[in-house]
């Protein structure tokens, strides 16, 4: 099918149009993502879930709508919003949960990671040990500008509340903190400042809340009311510095804190791992020192020599990093010990234990019971529990153990594990029977759902992955079967405007021509005198010749003017084709069909019209029939074509030469077809042909009839492939 000028011109503006708007609305869209403002103005969610924030560090979840650390871990940071985020006013109410230590908000952050400082952006804080008010900026370093609160300003005290609001107008950077008695105020102005960057929540050597954290754009209007909430003396402001590798003026060095122990109660301490020699015949109170790795659902401390396991302690409020001394009395386990009836008693702040990386085998001795350990398993199954309690059953090889976590921050952990899915849990190993039940021979108790990382998703070769890539394959086929279908239909409709093309073409010149030979003989014939009958013999001969070659022009039109078969049965078209041919003349056409008609493929039933036309045109043309009788017979996975006249009859030879049988023979084989010739002289010539037909497709058979329909494409491909050029001219 040609395409003209104007077409490809308007095919060209219309590729180029789709260009234009697909480049426009990828710049709209980038433009949309990186918008400063987009996402603001920020509430949290902290009432029902917060799987927008980020942790790195920390034991972070959600408690009676505030979000909370019950960790001592230094920097522990918890982000969320865009990077993009430029000029915005970010305030929250801050409760600190430990002594010595600081809470606070972060703007303009990015390039986060775990450890301390490890980010680039600003903080602000309160901080309790010395009563300030922090402002600093970290660039994977630590460099701060401090306000020391007046007395008269009340300080900063651990479990109060108090609001903070931090502002990042261009390159000020205001922090305002409402205290009991009066607000304190410290702004820098960074002359290379950050940019942009998300918010997060932060708390260094001090467990924290954080609630009613709001974010929003800020404007000239908000710079000048937080400055003018004190006076000059109350705010520290800091200045450009001319050192070539400073970032901020005037600051202090990076902070260092003196970890000051609080007083010992002056027993002597001993380890817990000989907590497990005393005796079961009488009570034995003993006192041990050791860090917090566990406060909820059970107290859990540990030294460098093992865990012990203290039930309903008499303590304060605790946190996992927490130094603490515990006195209670000993009852003593097989792998590790209880302290009951126990005081706890707080001695300083210090960093989280790390974990000790076991193999679930290792942990299934008991060898590592109370201890904070780190080992890795593929998840069989996941429920929740009463009291909103996350429990995973696990697989190491051959080993089975459990893992308990409270829900944390939101569900979407739950909804990420995938069964068959390679976890890494960090958590405290118990093997008491309180918490196994006897199932498995371990547990692993986690602090929080920071705790469980995901190494690895379920195989792909899972029984749903596997009937979804079935399913999608078989679309995927589908599709291109029609695809196929359509291209050939395509391909098919050009060659017969090409064949209608050549009939018109044929009418508007040869036979055209062949009537005005014919006329001029005639008007020839009519100028000769009539005793002259040599002459009159040859212009009659002559004038035979042209009515006969002109006979022979109409029926090769005939032959190509092509018959729409998509529209009409191909019996119908070939007793068309067959009275064209006969017009005028004594043959009787008798036409007659058998079985169950269907649909037939356009291919097929085109070859099929293409044999039968020329079959009918050599019986008319050869064998000077008086009947002609076409049939067609429908069978389950056949369909037969009989094409049979009363006329002259031939002699069949080994190898028919003629160019027309030539031609139906090589049609038939490009459809997988079988054509039998059957003639003798005087006993007309009957043509048989035999084509398959595919199946009817059910939900039964599909599969067979998409791998019978591929290969018989693939065959009748090579077939086409390697036939001669002309084969399909008639």
């Amino acid at each position: 099918m040609n395409i003209t000028f104007s077409q490809r011109r308007r095919i060209l503006y219309a590729v180029s149009l789709l260009c234009v708007l697909l480049t426009l609305a990828a710049i709209g869209l980038r433009t949309y993502l990186h918008s400063p403002s987009r996402g603001l103005t920020y509430h949290d969610s902290f009432a029902s879930s917060a799987d927008e924030w980020k942790s790195f560090g920390g034991t972070w979840e959600t408690v009676d709508g505030a979000m909370r650390n019950n960790s001592d871990e230094r920097g522990a940071k918890l982000l969320t919003g865009s990077h993009y985020w430029r000029d915005y006013l970010v305030e929250a109410d801050i409760m600190l949960l430990g002594q010595r230590g600081d809470a606070g908000l972060i703007v303009r952050s990015s390039d986060e990671e775990l450890g301390v400082d490890s980010y680039t952006g600003y903080y602000a804080g309160l901080r309790n040990y010395d009563n300030s008010l922090v402002l600093g900026r970290a660039s994977h370093g630590w460099m701060e500008n401090v306000l020391r609160l007046n007395p008269s300003q009340g300080g900063v005290q651990a479990f109060q509340w108090y609001h903070l609001k931090v502002l990042a107008y261009g390159c000020q950077i205001v922090v305002t903190a409402s205290l009991p008695n009066k607000p304190a105020v410290v702004a820098i102005t960074d002359k290379n400042c950050i940019p942009s960057g998300r918010i997060g929540l932060r708390s260094y050597s001090s467990g924290g809340v954080w609630r009613n954290v709001v974010a929003r754009s800020a404007t000239q209007q908000d710079l000048v009311a937080m400055l003018g909430q004190s006076t000059p003396h109350e705010t520290s402001t800091a200045q450009p510095s001319s050192s070539k590798n400073s970032e901020m003026p005037v600051l202090i060095p990076s902070r260092q804190y003196d970890e000051v122990q609080s007083s010992r109660s002056g027993i002597t301490a001993q380890a817990i791992a000989n907590l497990r020699l005393a005796s079961f015949a009488k009570p034995v109170t003993a006192t041990i020192r050791g860090v917090v790795i566990l406060t909820s659902p059970v107290l859990f401390v540990q030294d460098s020599t093992g865990g012990v396991y203290i039930p309903q302690p008499n303590a304060p409020p605790l946190k996992v990093g927490d130094e603490v001394e515990v006195t209670g009395q000993v009852r003593p386990g097989d792998f590790s010990s209880t302290l009951e009836h126990a005081t706890v008693q707080v001695l300083w702040a210090r960093s989280p234990m790390p974990a000790v990386s076991v193999t679930a085998s290792q942990a299934a001795t008991g060898a590592f019971d109370a201890t904070f350990i780190e080992v890795e398993g593929r998840l069989r199954a996941k429920q929740y529990v009463p009291e909103n309690t996350l429990v995973l059953d696990l697989d190491a090889g051959s080993q089975s153990f459990r893992a308990i976590m409270n829900r944390g921050r939101s569900d979407s952990l739950f909804s990420k594990l995938k069964p068959n899915s390679l976890l890494r849990l960090r958590g405290i190993c118990v093997v008491d029977s309180a918490f196994t039940h006897n199932l498995t021979p371990f547990v692993i108790l986690l602090r929080s759902t920071d705790d469980a990382d995901i190494l690895a998703g379920p195989p792909w070769w899972s029984a749903r992955h596997i009937i979804a890539i079935a399913v999608a394959l078989v679309l995927l086929a589908l599709i291109a079967n029609f695809l196929y279908s359509r291209v050939e239909n395509w391909r098919l409709r050009a060659v017969m405007q090409e064949r209608e093309r050549l009939a018109h073409e044929m009418h508007d010149t040869l036979a055209q021509s062949f009537a005005g030979i014919g006329f001029q003989i005639e008007a020839i014939r009519n100028g000769v005198p009539e005793d002259d009958a040599s002459v009159h013999q040859h212009l009659d001969l002559a004038s035979d010749l042209v009515q006969h070659s002109h006979e022979e022009a109409r029926r090769s039109i005939a032959t190509l003017r092509p018959e729409p078969l998509e529209s009409i049965d191909l019996l119908i078209a070939l007793d068309r084709c067959a009275h064209r041919m006969v017009e005028g003349g004594t043959v009787r056409v008798i036409v007659s069909s058998s079985g169950d008609a269907r649909s037939l493929p356009l291919r097929t039933a085109d070859t099929l019209y293409r044999i039968g036309q020329e079959a009918i045109a050599n019986a008319v043309r050869h064998a000077h029939p008086t009947t002609l009788s076409i049939s067609l017979s429908y069978e389950k996975h056949v369909i037969r074509l009989i094409v049979e006249d009363n006329g002259t009859g031939f002699i069949q030879s080994g190898d028919l030469r003629g160019f027309g049988l030539r031609g139906m023979r090589r049609r038939a084989q490009s459809i997988s077809a079988t054509l039998q010739i059957s003639s003798s002289p005087g006993d007309g010539t009957r043509i048989h042909v035999r084509a398959p037909l595919p199946p009817r497709m059910t939900l039964v058979n599909w599969p067979k009839f998409l791998w019978n329909y591929l290969r018989e494409q693939r065959s009748n491909d090579q077939r086409i492939r390697h036939a001669h050029p002309n084969s399909y001219r008639g």
